[in-house]
């Protein structure tokens, strides 16, 4: 063979290629979602409402809701103070009188959301103190340990709303939540001490087993399911269920052991020093500032839950700071009026917004009638007052569980694939749980915290501050997220989607959603609305 002229050539080598690209199988098989300001399976917004007569049936349920935190409080501190029943009785009205108040002040010229002022457990270590203070035999009767008791707490309330007004009013407490970023606006704890199991999965077999009445069961499913919860208790203590049990689960579950009806008056319009002159001792005051502080960071997470769920945009700092000024109004009038503890924004109400889906501003503000209606015909708040605590529990770990994940949306906003962003949310919400259990545990029935100094004051201030996760979460969080690569990591902390919403004129929402209503603002200087 001859070899032609024709050199044979090797084909060039192929330029070195990167790795290849790797497919999200996330991301090609299965629908993405991005950040979302405003909830879109609502049903009614904040400023949309239901029929009237629907309307009239939510807001019940809403008092129905908020009773139970009530009957709680009362049932923990009156009897210690020396009270009786009918010292509850009256104690409950009041409360129901003074949060059907705060609450329309609330939605009318404070945040102007969707949310209910109830009781705060914040309080409770602060009055407990003053018992012990009042426990050593010096009075003849327990009727009047009772009343002397009563008179110091109304003293305490006055003087320590003035750290609400004067942070809130004074626009330090919105400057303050400008450093919080998207934290997590929930609240992780219950202050219920057991669940009935029933009441806790009944809502959502009912809405999966009966779907032709979904939409019944949708708004009123707690209603529905309260109802037949109670019967049921009611037919177990008739039929001798309960007799051969211990004292405690008698007192809990048995539907004729609060004695109420027995007690309460037919009617009873609660006034100002119904106890008698307000007594102020130093020492109990400063106790109640640390409960003042942490009302105040509870009710703003609420807030924050609150306006998602009512199809809002979240509330500006000037907001913020109104509605903690108004807040401690509420507190003086408290203290006035005779209430046993300060008030917040209730958290399962809002959480009752995320379960019917129906976050109308009106609906809580008619639940102001049944409030203010059933505090002054007792008889009538007595019956609903007489449902078995066990059978709240089991509605709040639903109700409570909402709101808690309300709050961990937030962190939609900031980048979830951070570790930075990792470890705040992580250590905050781990160190939260984990100190406010350990204050929570160590803490005594006579009211004796972790902190054990000479000053009972700081004490009571300590104690209260620690036993609240919420405020420890939002301590945690605040002091990590602006400390670790604070300046390096803006967009990664979210403070591209927080800056508008922390001024007055930020977002062009904000007008529409918070303005007062009328012309309640020509009177009022402009920092406030």
């Amino acid at each position: 063979m001859v070899e032609t002229g024709h050199h044979h050539q090797h084909p060039p080598a192929p330029a070195a290629a990167g790795p290849p690209p790797v497919s999200s199988m996330a991301i090609s098989t299965k629908p993405t979602w991005s950040p979302a300001e405003q909830l879109h399976h609502l049903q009614y917004c904040i400023h949309s409402n239901p029929s009237w007569h629907e309307t009239v049936v939510l807001a019940f349920q809403h008092y129905i809701v908020m009773l139970g935190t009530t009957v709680l409080i009362a049932n923990t501190l009156v009897t210690p103070m020396g009270g009786d029943a009918e010292d509850k009785a009256r104690v409950i009205q009041t409360i129901l009188f003074m949060s059907g108040i705060n609450t329309l002040l609330q939605t009318l010229i404070g945040t102007r959301l969707p949310t209910v002022m109830g009781v705060s457990f914040a309080y409770v270590l602060p009055v407990l103190s003053i018992i012990r203070d009042y426990n050593d035999g010096q009075f003849q009767t327990e009727k009047q340990r009772f009343r002397h008791t009563m008179r110091t707490v109304q003293g305490s309330l006055i003087i320590s709303s003035f750290v609400n007004i004067i942070i809130g009013y004074g626009q330090a407490w919105g400057n303050l939540i400008s450093f919080t970023a998207c934290k997590l606006c929930g609240d992780w704890s219950t202050n219920a001490d057991s669940a009935d199991p029933l009441t806790t999965s009944l809502p959502f077999y009912l809405r999966l087993l009966l779907r032709n009445i979904q939409t019944i069961l949708e708004r009123y499913a707690l209603l529905v399911c309260l109802a037949l919860i109670w019967a049921f208790a009611a037919i177990l203590t008739v039929s001798g269920a309960y007799n051969n049990v211990s004292v405690a689960t008698k007192l809990s579950c048995r539907t004729d052991r609060s004695f109420l009806m027995s007690a309460a008056p037919w009617i009873s319009i609660p006034y100002p020093f119904q106890w008698g002159t307000p007594i102020f001792r130093a020492s109990h005051v400063f106790g109640m500032f640390g409960a003042a502080i942490v009302a105040s960071a509870e009710s703003t997470g609420v807030f924050f839950a609150a306006s998602r769920l009512a199809g809002a945009t979240a509330p500006p700092a000037h907001v913020v700071s109104r509605s903690v000024g108004l807040q401690g109004v509420g507190v003086l009038l408290e203290g006035i009026f005779g209430s046993i503890t300060g008030n917040t924004a209730s958290v399962e109400n809002v959480g009752l917004l995320g379960l019917t889906r129906i976050g109308s501003r009106r609906v809580v503000q008619v639940s102001t009638g049944f409030m203010i209606f059933f505090a002054i015909f007792g008889k009538f708040g007595a019956f609903f007052a007489s449902i078995p605590l066990p059978i709240f529990a089991g509605v709040y770990c639903i109700l409570l569980g909402i709101v808690a994940a309300v709050g961990i949306s937030f962190i939609q906003f900031t980048d979830n694939n951070s570790m930075r962003n990792m470890y705040v949310v992580g250590v905050s919400l781990f160190l939260s749980l984990s100190i406010a259990q350990y204050f929570i545990s160590n803490t005594t029935r006579a009211g004796y915290g972790p902190v054990r100094t000479a000053g009972g004051w700081f004490n009571d201030i300590l104690n209260t501050i620690f036993a609240s996760a919420p405020f420890v979460a939002i301590i945690v969080a605040t002091v990590l997220d602006n400390t670790l690569e604070a300046r390096h990591a803006i967009n990664d902390r979210g403070i591209a989607w927080w800056k508008p919403f922390q001024h007055r004129n930020g977002d062009g929402r904000n007008e529409e959603f918070y303005s007062f209503p009328l012309r309640v603002g020509e009177y009022l200087p402009t920092r406030f609305h």
